[in-house]
This record gives structure tokens, C-alpha cells and sequence, in this order.
């Protein structure tokens, strides 16, 4: 007789063992976080390793500080347009087939970035890369909400998110050894390696994430039946505290007529407008510091996503004990805000732009762990996934404004000054409207029992 899966079947004494509890997170986290950590780093590096070819790419391809702004900001067209649809897709499909597709995908499109001629081609690249990658990330943090309760989930988001800081730690080495080595192997410029060998293991792990991933908890072989049931049993308990669905064909238009959900994509564009600073003018701003060597310019490159990683798991730490995520959503804004309006003064200075830029990591990656454990506290389960895929596409257009503007304004004036302040101003505001707006009340967690 198969067992059913209800806390009924779960002696009270081990549900309620901080031991039992925290061996099967562990266990839950082990699996699904070390493939999603994995995917994610590659997800980035594919993403944001064109900041360290853009030297060469100006070169070979004739293309302006404008003309790549502009191959930057192509990617979020189709990763805006199609974000919803991809989003939607996967909570009927499953979250396997959703990332296996959109891994194959971008691992391809990227690898074939090495036989780009013209800026023309960098341009169609940049459009189809972002096509391919819609979804992956309000897909990603969709599925961690079938797996976490809402206490535990600025921290696992956190971990999540650590990818990135990692694909910023691994990518500038990576790809300056790279730069460095490969120049004119098998008649190819070592630019054109760079992006085979970084896009092409991308496309082998969407091909392993059908194997290795399953959708939910119900599914998973490798928990057993009290595991589920208690990752189930805490997953009730979340739902119990929210307002309930009546019609669940409409939930998902319910989600995006609440205000909250257009106050929070202006939270969340705070992010991807640090991460334009950092993922794509970091190595230039260091050469204009007077740094020209590409293997130190790639090793410097890392110490900001360093210093990010490290305020990101304090900041989502201190978050997830409080359970209060406005004001620290707030503090890690002002940092990248601060950050941005003191870089254009110290440009001269490799030492000091690396430490504004670090004071921008540290909002980007703290910011981004603590506005996607809003979302989930009060949209119901029906609406999350237009809710949360909304705020992100939403959120993305400052993603593609920023590469523009910045790339612009430092072709006309020779000088990215007033492009940063202007992002300062905006990561600023973005914050204030969260802080603000978003009731004090809305979320609906419970404080971890373990603590």
C-alpha cells in the first residue's frame, strides 16, 4: 500500500525535531541548490562575458562605446517579451522540461557569439541570447517556492544567488586566462574561444537537467516519506496564511492589477541597474583606472563580487531571523546608490572605483536575495507565477535603458560620469518606493523554529 503523504503519517515528535527538520533541507538544498548554483554560474557567465571581449569586439567588429551599449540592452527585448510566457509555461509543464529547453538554448546561441563579423550579428545574437534565457530566473525562483516555506527563503535565495558573485569571481579569471591563451589557436582569435568554451557546457547540463531535476516534492525518489510530508506540511502552512484564490482562472490577472506588484518592479529594476554598472563596465572602468594588462584586469574584477557575496549572506541572514525585509531591502540600496555617485569622481583611482563598485556589488546581490521573498508572502500560489514573472519583466527595463544610456553618453562625452549618476538617482528611488509603498504587513512568514 502506498503511503499517504500527510503530516498524519509523520509522528508528531519527529515534525517537530529541529534535527529531522533541518537534515531534510539539508538534504533538499544539497540536491536541487548545487545543479541551480552550477547552471546559474554558467547562466551569468554567458551572459555578462562579452564585458571582457568588448575590447576585442570593437575592434574586429568596428563597433562604438554606443554600438555595444546598444548589443547589451538587445538581450532584455526578448528576454522582457518572452519572460511571462516562459514563466506560465513551466508552471504547467514542470520546471525539467522549462530549464532543459532554455539551457540547450543558450548555451548554443552563445557559443555561436564566436562567429560574429559584424555589429549586426552581435546585435541578433544579443536579442536571440535573451529570448533563450526568459524565464530562467523568475522560473527558478518559482520552483524554489515548491520546495522552501517563506522563513526560509531570503537565505536559500541568497545561496541562489551566489552564482552570480561566483560567475563574477570565476568569469574575469576565466575569461582573461582565456583572452590570454588562446589567441590563434586552430586559426581562431582567442575572443571566439571564449565564448565556445563558456557557452557550450551550458547546452551539456540542459541536456543533464532532465535527467537530474524533478518538479516537486511529491516526485522526489530520493526523499523519503516523512521528508515529504513535512516539506509539504510547511508548505500548507504558508498557503493557510494568505487569501485564498476564488476564481483561479483570473488569479494570475489578479496578481498583476495589485499596485504592490508595480512598486516592487521598480524595487527590483534597482538591481538590474547595478548589475549593469558592475556586469559590463566593470572591467573598462578598471582599465581607465590605469590597469591594462587583461589577466589583472580580470582578477580585479572579482574582488567586487567578493566583497558582494560576503554582504549579500549577512544581509540576507540578519533578513530571515528579523523576518523583515523593507529596511534591509532599503540599506542595500543606499549602498550601490552611494557607490554610484562617488565612482565618477575617483575614476583615477583603481583602489577606490573598485571599492565603489564593491559598495555596488553589495547592493546588487543584497538587494536582489531580499526583494524575491516579498513576492511569494503575499501572492498566492495560483498568481505567483504571473506576480513574480511581472516584477521581473517589468523590473528589466531599467536593464535595458542602462547598457543604452551608459553606452551612449560615453561615446558623446567621453565620459561615463553622468550615466552613474544618473543610475545612482534612480537605484535610489527604486528603494525609497519599496520602503514606502509596500505595507509592513504584507508578508505572512513565520520565524524559523530552529533559531
Amino acid at each position: 500500500m502506498t503511503r499517504t503523504l500527510t503530516t498524519d503519517a509523520v509522528p508528531p515528535s519527529i515534525l517537530q525535531s529541529s534535527e529531522f527538520i533541518e537534515k531534510t533541507y539539508r538534504k533538499v538544498t544539497l540536491r536541487l541548490m548545487t545543479f541551480i548554483f552550477v547552471a546559474w554560474v554558467l547562466n551569468y557567465l554567458d551572459r555578462v562575458n562579452i564585458s571582457f571581449a568588448q575590447v576585442y569586439l570593437k575592434h574586429d567588429l568596428a563597433m562604438s562605446d554606443a554600438a555595444y551599449g546598444l548589443g547589451v540592452s538587445l538581450f532584455f527585448i526578448g528576454y522582457i517579451a518572452l519572460e511571462i510566457p516562459s514563466t506560465l509555461y513551466l508552471q504547467k509543464i514542470g520546471a525539467r522540461l522549462t530549464i532543459t529547453r532554455i539551457m540547450v538554448l543558450w548555451g548554443l546561441i552563445s557559443a555561436s557569439m564566436a562567429f560574429m563579423t559584424t555589429p549586426t550579428h552581435f546585435y541578433i545574437a544579443r536579442a536571440l541570447l535573451g529570448a533563450a534565457e526568459a524565464g530562467f530566473w523568475p522560473g527558478i525562483i518559482l520552483y524554489l517556492t515548491y520546495w522552501y516555506p517563506g522563513a526560509r527563503r531570503a537565505r536559500i535565495t541568497s545561496r541562489f544567488l551566489l552564482a552570480i558573485a561566483a560567475a563574477g569571481i570565476i568569469g574575469g579569471p576565466l575569461s582573461g586566462w582565456i583572452l590570454t591563451h588562446f589567441i590563434n589557436v586552430m586559426g581562431m582569435k582567442s575572443w571566439q574561444w571564449m565564448f565556445i568554451l563558456e557557452g557550450l557546457p551550458a547546452a551539456a547540463m540542459g541536456v543533464m537537467a532532465y535527467f537530474y531535476l524533478v518538479d516537486k516534492p511529491e516526485q522526489a525518489k530520493w526523499l523519503d516519506d516523512d521528508e515529504k510530508a513535512l516539506i509539504l506540511d510547511a508548505l500548507s502552512a504558508d498557503r493557510a496564511g494568505k487569501k485564498p484564490v476564488t476564481d483561479k482562472r483570473h488569479a494570475v490577472l489578479a496578481a498583476l492589477k495589485d499596485p504592490r506588484v508595480y512598486v516592487l518592479a521598480a524595487g527590483w529594476a534597482t538591481v538590474p541597474l547595478c548589475g549593469t554598472i558592475l556586469n559590463y563596465w566593470t572591467p573598462t572602468i578598471i582599465r581607465q583606472a590605469g590597469i591594462q594588462d587583461v589577466l589583472e584586469v580580470g582578477l580585479l574584477s572579482t574582488l567586487p563580487y567578493i566583497v558582494g557575496a560576503i554582504g549579500m549572506i549577512l544581509i540576507a541572514r540578519s533578513s530571515d531571523v528579523s523576518l523583515e525585509r523593507r529596511k534591509h531591502f532599503f540599506f542595500s540600496v543606499v549602498f550601490g546608490a552611494v557607490g554610484a555617485f562617488l565612482l565618477p569622481h575617483v575614476l583615477d583611482s583603481a583602489t577606490i572605483s573598485i571599492t565603489c563598485l564593491a559598495m555596488i556589488s553589495v547592493s546588487y546581490f543584497g538587494a536582489a536575495a531580499i526583494i524575491w521573498s516579498i513576492p511569494p508572502a503575499y501572492l498566492n500560489d495560483e498568481s505567483a507565477a504571473g506576480g513574480i514573472s511581472a516584477i521581473s519583466s517589468l523590473g528589466q527595463i531599467g536593464a535595458f535603458c542602462a547598457p543604452i544610456g551608459l553606452g551612449w553618453i560615453n561615446t558623446v562625452t567621453g565620459s561615463l560620469a553622468a550615466g552613474l549618476m544618473t543610475i545612482g538617482v534612480l537605484v535610489l528611488a527604486g528603494g525609497l518606493a519599496v520602503l514606502i509603498a509596500v505595507p509592513a504587513n504584507t508578508l505572512s512568514e513565520k520565524p524559523l523554529t530552529d533559531k
